[in-house]
This record gives C-alpha cells, sequence and structure tokens, in this order.
C-alpha cells in the first residue's frame, strides 16, 4: 500500500523574521514542524521518503532501544564501566542519517550513535567500542560510547562541548573549496549552546557560506540544568537569526519531520545555498548517563509526560495505520532484534584486550628510533596478570 502524499512545503524558514520594534521587540517564536502527532497520526505533509526506508528507519529505532536497555544492565552488573544511551531521542539521528547521502559526514555529540547503525555498521563492532576490547576500532583508546568509523563518515566526539560544531564547519568549507557536493552535519545539545563553540562555528559557516546543518537535540536537560539555565531566548531555534542563517524548530520524535527537514537542509546546502541551524525538540527519558541519577534533580511527572511522546511508539503507529506494518510483524521484530542484540554483546564481551603492539601504532607514519626502542623493550617484557 503506498503512502499518500501531500506537497511538501519548505520546511526552513524562508524570509527573515522581522522584529516589531528596534528596540525591544523579540523575534517571533519559530514555528514547530511535524509531520505525525504522538499517536501517529499524520498532522502535516509527508516528506518524499519510500516505505523500505522508513521501515529500515522503524527497525533502526527498536534495534538502538533493545541495545540501550541490554548495556545499562550491563552496567549495573559491573560488565562495562560507562554508557550514555538514546532512549527517547532515537528519532533525531537515525532519521537524520537516512536523509543524508553515506558520503556525507558527521560530527556527534553523546547520543548520535545510532547514526552509524543506520547507515549499515557492524553491531558487534559498535558495541566492541563500549568495551575497548581487540574488536574496537579506536583499539580502547577513547572512552566507551565514543565510537567512530571512516565507513561510514562518522568522527568520534571527544566530551569538550560543542568543539564538534566548527570541526563540522571546517569539514564542509574543505568540501566547498574542492569542489564536491558533500555535506557537514554536527550535533550539540541544549547545553552546547552556552559554550564559544556554537558561536564559533554558526558565524564562521554563514560568513563562509559552508555546506553544513549543526543541529541541536534539545532534550530539556543539560546533565541537570533544564534549558532554562541555558538561554533566555524562548526558543534554540531562533539563534540562528542573529548569525544570518535560515533555521527551523523541529519535533525531534517525529521522525519523518526530522527526515524532511535534514533532506531540505542538506538539498540547500549542495545547491550552494549554504548552512542552515536545526533546532530538534525532544527529551532524555534516561540519565544523562550511568553516572547520572536523574532523580535528584527532576521531576519524574515530566518524564511521565514525555514518555508519551515517544519517537518509536509514533513511527510504529503511523506505520500500522498506513498499513505498512502490523502487530505480529512487531512482536516477531521484536523477539528477533532481542536474540540478536544478546548473541552480539555475548560475543563482543568474549574478545580479549587490544594486543600491546597496538599502543605504537597510529602516532607516526615512520616510527622515530627511540619509540621503536621502546616498543622492541616493552614486547621483550613479561607482564604479570593482575592479581584478585
Amino acid at each position: 500500500m503506498a503512502t499518500k502524499k501531500s506537497p511538501t512545503p519548505a520546511v526552513l524558514e524562508a524570509e527573515p523574521l522581522q522584529p516589531r520594534s528596534p528596540l525591544s521587540a523579540p523575534v517571533p517564536e519559530p514555528t514547530l514542524h511535524r509531520v505525525l502527532d504522538p499517536e501517529g497520526h499524520v498532522v502535516g505533509h509527508l516528506p518524499d521518503i519510500d516505505v523500505a526506508t522508513m521501515l529500515a528507519m522503524y527497525r533502526t529505532m527498536v534495534l538502538i532501544r533493545t541495545l540501550d536497555e541490554r548495556m545499562i544492565i550491563m552496567q549495573r552488573q559491573g560488565r562495562i564501566g560507562f554508557y550514555g544511551s538514546c532512549t527517547g531521542q532515537e528519532a533525531t539521528p537515525i532519521a537524520t542519517a537516512m536523509a543524508l547521502r553515506p558520503t556525507d559526514w558527521i560530527f556527534p555529540a553523546l547520543r548520535e550513535g545510532a547514526a552509524m547503525l543506520a547507515r549499515g555498521f557492524d553491531l558487534e563492532t559498535y558495541v566492541s567500542q563500549v568495551f575497548g576490547n581487540s574488536r574496537d576500532l579506536l583499539k580502547g583508546r577513547q572512552m566507551p560510547s565514543h565510537p567512530a568509523a571512516r565507513s561510514v563518515n562518522y568522527v568520534s566526539w571527544s566530551s569538550c562541548i560543542a568543539n564538534q560544531l566548527p570541526q563540522a564547519v571546517g569539514a564542509a568549507w574543505a568540501a566547498k573549496l574542492r569542489g564536491e557536493d558533500t555535506v557537514a552535519v554536527g550535533f550539540t545539545g541544549d547545553g552546547g549552546t552556552s559554550e564559544g563553540d556554537f558561536h564559533y562555528a554558526l558565524n564562521f559557516a554563514a560568513v563562509y557560506n559552508a555546506p553544513a546543518i549543526l543541529i541541536c537535540q534539545n532534550n530539556h536537560w543539560s546533565i541537570s540544568i533544564p534549558t532554562s539555565g541555558q538561554t533566555r531566548s524562548r526558543t534554540i531555534a531562533e539563534k540562528a537569526y542573529a548569525y544570518g542563517l535560515p533555521f527551523a524548530r523541529v519535533d525531534g520524535n517525529d521522525a519523518l519531520a526530522v527526515y524532511g527537514a535534514v533532506r531540505e537542509a542538506a538539498q540547500r546546502a549542495r545547491s550552494g545555498g549554504g548552512p542552515t541551524f536545526l533546532e530538534m525538540l525532544t527529551y532524555r527519558i534516561g540519565a544523562h548517563s550511568t553516572s547520572d541519577d536523574p532523580r535528584v534533580y527532576r521531576d519524574e511527572r515530566e518524564v511521565e509526560v514525555w514518555k508519551t511522546r515517544d519517537p518509536v511508539d509514533r513511527m510504529r503507529r503511523f506505520l500500522i495505520a498506513q498499513g505498512h506494518w502490523d502487530e505480529a510483524r512487531d512482536a516477531a521484530q521484536k523477539a528477533e532484534l532481542d536474540a540478536h542484540v544478546v548473541s552480539t554483546v555475548t560475543r563482543a564481551e568474549a574478545h580479549g584486550p587490544p594486543v600491546r603492539e597496538t599502543l605504537f601504532e597510529d602516532v607516526y607514519t615512520t616510527r622515530p628510533w627511540h619509540l621503536e626502542e621502546q616498543r622492541e623493550y616493552f614486547l621483550a617484557t613479561e607482564i604479570a596478570p593482575p592479581s584478585h
């Protein structure tokens, strides 16, 4: 059954917003763009997307939700040291990845790892980064939940808030100078908009007309600080107004709205129209990380309200209502992904640590003599196993 599509209007603000007074009147609040309401009903214009892509989008959302649940349990059991889940925020990274080309670059913050899986990245290798084992592409050198892979054009983040935004703009500018039609996407959270890097990135992108998309996942909490503690602006989207960037405020729990906004911004960037800033309005259902207890600083009644706006449930309801999915297939897929995650995590956990030789790799193209001597001495030294 084909999905009926309506003509898709531009999502981005087409004209500069004009204040009503030269001194004190605020910029009019941007419209919140939405395609699906929380019940999965179509309330906006469907983007140009085929059924296979929507089903793949939903499958990846269920996969990362299942994986997050498993990894949090393992951390509580002491089997991993740290994990940052994206529960409640699955729609934005996954829909963004699917709206881009595989050749476009993604510069993430903490909760965008699912974009790698949306691009087909191997799940066992993805999980191995959390263990920092021999299967980990980063060879155990990064914190858990800091994955990266050149094969899917996904750059590691460094935990320094918002510094990936100037990096994304730099990559976009480089693509422009080379005459490529590559787009670079940089993510941050609402707390990142209080960092200087956020403002440097927006200004530089605008001045140099870089083919960049800068996305703020406004999940309402920067660890224990609410968005109201970050800014006096009514919205984060309108911050782009001062820099002359097109912008939009999008329901970040609506995968189809995210897909449409990112796709439009990417097309605009490729055609020479320059950068775009997108605020994705979403919510962090769980803790900031497994090192955090949100019950200390936020009201659980707020969490319950946002659970009714769950992006995974919303997409499932829409697909079923459109005749593309049904409850039986949903149950079968859930059981399949549960088993897939359990078997994958079991295999990943069994891998040993990276071999010792890797300590001397990836710094110099040709190792200098003194490091070569140190390497030989190190490898010739017996290391006793830890005592318990």
